[in-house]
Order: structure tokens, then sequence, then C-alpha cells
């Protein structure tokens, strides 16, 4: 059974005209899982999160800080990619409740995964630091959250949005009982994510791609890297950077992968966490621009996942 949380909250999250990170991508993928081939999925409300739960990944200072920053009316830049409107903070705190309330159905066995369709995306927000339309790391939240609340002695964070989660990254690099690992094309924004960069417990696992690479090579990294070293970290819960924006529409980027490549990586990540994890998987949604291949790449993804 498979858990999809949204809320329409997460619509008012306003962007300057022409931004890629707009409402409509809600839209997209509320159309495209609105069909009836997704029927069976049970659905539910992103409730808010709690702000002692994003301290679990942020520093108490900058939640503070981010909080009051939030506008009345109009916008308020953070920097040239991020900003907040009047809708902001309630997007934000749906996203980090969403994460939450899917951890808690995965871990209490009453879902045997969960899709959180929320938006802005997190996982550029560092420990301190808003950056690349994010504002909380909703994957370490759940990651976190799982390992306070349920005694998870490993966990996995994997990202393969098409830019590299620095935010994840930060804060994770020290961390010996949390193992991050991407695929991402470089160079390209944040310019983080080198093969050498490997945590100070070589629990940050970094697969590079490049312009024009495309779903043997995406394939390849995970055969090759990703996947032997999650087998060997042995995760009890899986939680996925969903981003789609490796997707060969989106205009972000240039890695050109298909929407099968999206569903083949999420059957291999369900086979492992069969085999340490008790099938246990929370995914959030992050990047994605092109409305189509959003559609195409989620209905490719969540389908992955029902199959369970």
């Amino acid at each position: 059974m498979t858990l999809l949380l949204s809320h329409l909250a997460c619509l008012g999250h306003d962007t300057p005209p022409g931004h890629p990170e707009r409402p409509d991508r809600l839209r997209a993928v509320a159309t495209v899982l609105g069909e009836a081939r997704f029927d069976a999925l049970v659905r539910g409300e992103a409730p808010e999160g709690d702000l002692d739960v994003v301290g679990l990944c942020h520093d108490a200072h900058y939640i503070d800080e981010l909080r009051h920053m939030a506008p009345s009316s109009g916008l308020v830049y953070i920097d040239g990619d991020t900003s907040m409107s009047p809708g902001t903070w309630e997007a934000v705190m749906r996203g980090v409740g969403g994460a939450v309330a899917a951890t808690d159905a995965v871990m209490k066995g009453e879902t045997t995964n969960a899709f959180v369709a929320t938006r802005p995306p997190g996982h550029h927000a560092e420990i301190n630091k808003p950056m690349g339309f994010c504002f909380f790391d909703n994957a370490a939240i759940a990651a976190r959250y799982a390992q306070r609340t349920y005694g998870i002695e490993r966990a996995a964070v994997v990202d393969f949005d098409v830019h590299h989660g620095n935010g994840t990254q930060d804060i994770f690099w020290a961390d010996p009982t949390v193992m991050y690992c991407s695929t991402h094309q470089m160079p390209l924004f944040p310019g983080t994510g080198a093969a050498g960069e490997r945590g100070e417990h070589d629990t940050v696992v970094n697969a590079p791609l490049h312009d024009g690479d495309g779903g043997a090579k995406f394939r390849a990294a995970f055969e090759n890297l990703i996947l032997p070293k999650l087998k060997k970290f042995s995760p009890e819960l899986i939680i996925i950077s969903a981003g789609f924006d490796a997707h060969r529409r989106d205009p972000l980027a240039s890695l050109n992968l298909d929407a099968e490549d999206f569903g083949w990586v999420t059957r291999q990540l369900m086979d492992l966490a069969d085999n340490t994890a008790g099938g246990r998987i929370v995914s959030v949604l992050e990047g994605g621009y092109d409305l189509q291949g959003l559609k195409e790449s989620v209905a490719a993804h969540v389908t992955a996942l029902m199959g369970a």
C-alpha cells in the first residue's frame, strides 16, 4: 500500500513570474495522480510540521529568522533564486509535516511506502541557510525524526534530483548513522557533489554525471557505486529525495533521462529496502520543472512504489 500526502496550501507559495518553481508543478502532479490507474493510492493531507522537529536538522536562530521574514504581502527576496510570499511559511511547514506524517505511517506499518507531493523543495537548505528554492530539508528531517522517534540506527537519503543536495550533505557530513547518496549533473548549481566529497565517516556517496549523459550512465552509477554502498550500509529506512529535473525535457539541466529511468531506480531502491528495511521508503518531491516531464516521471515513480 502506498500513501500519498499533499496539501492545497502548498499552492500558496508564490514565486516571481517566469520562475521555474511554480504552483503549476503541484497541479501537474495532482492531475496525473488523479488518473484512474492511481485509484489504489491512500490519500491524505500533509499536516503542518512542528518547529521542534525542524530543529533536528536546522539551527534555532535560522528557523526563527526565517519565520519572521515571511511577508504579509508581496515577495521578500532571500537570494536571486529564493523568495518568500505570504503563503510560503505554511507551504514550507506542510512539507515538513508531510514528510514526518509519511515517516510515522511507514514506521508504524500503516503503509509500505509513501510519496509526499509538496513544494517548495528542500534538499538545498543547509543547517542555517536557505538557497536554491529551498528553506527546510524535508528529507533530512524525516531521516532524523525516524531515528529519534523510532530508534532507527541507520537511515539513508537517496537523491536523484539533477542538482546536488548540498543541504542534505551539509546536515549529515559528520553523521555516521545516515548515508547520503546522490546522482546529479556537474558542473551545475550548486557546485558541490564531487566524487571526492565523502563525509567524515565515508557515508556520503556522490556519483556526478555530465552534460548529455543518459539513462545508461545514470543506471550504471547506481549499479556500480550507490547500490553496493547502500547494501553494505544496510539502512533500516530509505528516504528518497525525488527530483525529476534530470528528465530530458527539463529546462534547467541536460541529463536526458526518460520517465522509465525513474521507475527503474525506484524499483532498485525498493528491492534494497525489502532486504534491509522491511520495505520502508518515504519519498519526498524535490525538483522537476517541465510540467509534462514531471507528470511522466512522477507517474513512473509512483507506479513503481505501488508495485510493492
